[in-house]
């Protein structure tokens, strides 16, 4: 969410915004905020004022009643009454057009950043640069979930008895080989500086409205019937909802959290070949990196964030590129996002394992997170990436891995969390 003072002072660059995220539906929106503002200024004013001659003449009757001027008391009491009254509804009318204009603004896009390339879509997206080198074996690489099921690792009949389609029994060594990579994942992490974190698996509704946008929570989030909580898609969500209305001091920053979490999605709009097996599913587990930091250090912690989910891939041999997202792929709360995506020898092609965001201030100013400086309180800013996301990463691990006699390598950096096994057989 943008800050209402840089709409009223900047409204052309707001919907110039909107024209570059292809958003045009929304510019009248901007125009609807603006007049909302001068009522809600001009009632705040009104209140103001108001408030003031109340306390004003509320004095008095002190002084009345002292000097024994009963009757003059009595209606200086019922003006002050009627002042009351009149204040009580200013009041309710500048609440109502408050909640009004907050509504709106949770609607407008936040502001790009000036790197981001103009593009409707994720066709549009940018390559960046490419990690390793792609390499397609001469044998044929079978489906991942034909892979998995050579070692009795999967079983997606009997999930679909129990659960329904997308979801999964992982078995025996490809079972553990997915607690390996999350507990990998987790110390390469902890090496490079951040805390470990398990959050909570549900959030509150006042969360989830802070964390991402009202399009987002209704294509993702499953709701718990008759309570105000939701089963998260991404423990970012939690971890950014830590900090919900505190003031952090300024030389506490940066904060560095990566967490481990179950993740649950709807998946609504999932199709194609590519959406069988385990490439969208609805229950996962994940190992997430935030970042809490001061505005000026978000790009750099930006670059750091993603360059950290290239460098595990790589240590696990897995070719991977980055992509800069477009502006029409990037979700209304993003400034930035650049994606990771490892090579899939069996499609000839990348497909996405990560996602890297910087926020800017806008989950902050939902959430009320703030920072106590030199200078006065100000708002954080808010980045997330993933670590790793086991059931896409076993995807790209065993077909990168694959033998032609049929075993799966597993790098030496994985081998002390799988029993000191060289090979899955």
């Amino acid at each position: 969410m943008i800050d209402i003072k840089f709409l009223r002072e900047n409204p052309d660059i707001v919907k110039q915004n909107i024209k570059n995220k292809f958003q045009e539906e929304k510019l009248p929106l901007v125009d609807e905020v603006l007049e909302l503002d001068i009522k809600s200024r001009e009632a705040k004013g009104k209140a103001d004022a108001l408030r003031a001659e109340r306390n004003k003449i509320s004095k008095q009757i002190g002084a009345l009643m002292a000097q024994g001027k009963k009757e003059e008391a009595e209606a200086t009491k019922k003006l002050v009454t009627e002042r009351s009254a009149e204040l009580a509804a200013l009041e309710e009318q500048e609440k109502d057009l408050q909640e009004r204009i907050t509504g709106i603004m949770m609607v407008i896009p936040n502001i790009i950043d000036p790197s981001v390339p103009i593009g409707k879509d994720d066709s549009e997206n940018v390559e960046i640069q490419k990690y390793g080198e792609p390499v397609v074996p001469e044998f044929e690489i079978p489906y991942h979930t034909e892979i998995m099921e050579r070692f009795q690792g999967i079983d997606l009949d009997a999930a679909g008895r129990v659960a329904g389609n997308g979801f999964y029994y992982l078995m025996g060594d490809v079972a553990r080989l997915h607690s390996a990579i999350i507990s990998y994942a987790r110390d390469f992490m902890i090496d490079r500086g951040f805390t470990y974190c398990i959050p909570p698996f549900m959030i509150r509704s006042n969360v989830v409205a802070g964390v991402m946008s009202f399009a987002e929570m209704d294509a993702m989030m499953y709701k718990i019937e008759g309570e105000d909580l939701y089963l998260i898609g991404t423990s970012e969500h939690s971890m950014i909802g830590k900090f919900i209305d505190t003031i952090i001091k300024e030389d506490q920053l940066p904060k560095t959290l990566t967490s481990y979490s179950p993740c649950f999605r709807k998946e609504k709009g999932a199709h194609g070949i590519e959406e069988r097996g385990v490439y969208r599913i609805h229950q996962f587990e994940k190992q997430e990196m935030i970042v809490v930091c001061k505005p000026e250090e978000s790009k750099l912690w930006f670059d750091r964030l993603w360059q950290n989910t290239v460098d595990l891939f790589r240590s696990l041999d897995i070719p991977v590129r980055t992509l800069e997202c477009c502006s029409g792929d990037l979700a209304d709360l993003k400034v930035k996002s650049i994606d990771v995506e490892a090579w899939s020898p069996r499609q000839k092609k990348y497909f996405e394992v990560g996602s890297c965001s910087n926020l800017g201030d806008a989950q902050a100013r939902r959430l009320k997170i703030r920072v106590d400086g030199e200078k006065g309180k100000y708002y954080a800013h808010t980045l997330n990436n993933t670590v790793v996301a086991p059931p896409r990463m076993l995807i790209a691990f065993l077909e990168n891995n694959l033998n032609a006699d049929g075993t799966v390598n597993i790098p030496k950096v994985l081998q002390p969390y799988m029993g000191g096994k060289e090979k899955l057989q």
